[in-house]
């Protein structure tokens, strides 16, 4: 199944330890914000992507399907 990563913005505080766990995927703005590369994570992204999902202390990233903001 095809994932993407979602951020909760009310949990993420700008901490920036996510975007060196993968940064094709992540890239911060000027204050520390992830800024996400829309679309579905590669496989080879996967390990990298999860890395950062854990390096998250607000736990505000996670990955869904690709699918999940089409569900009611």
């Amino acid at each position: 199944m095809d994932q993407k990563l979602r951020i909760d913005w009310i949990l993420c505080d700008g901490y920036s330890l996510c975007s060196p766990e993968a940064p094709e995927v992540i890239d911060l703005d000027e204050w520390g914000y992830p800024i996400i590369r829309p679309g579905v994570i590669a496989e080879h992204e996967l390990k990298d992507v999860k890395r950062a999902v854990g390096a998250c202390p607000m736990s505000a990233l996670s990955l869904v399907p690709q699918d999940f903001d089409k569900r009611s």
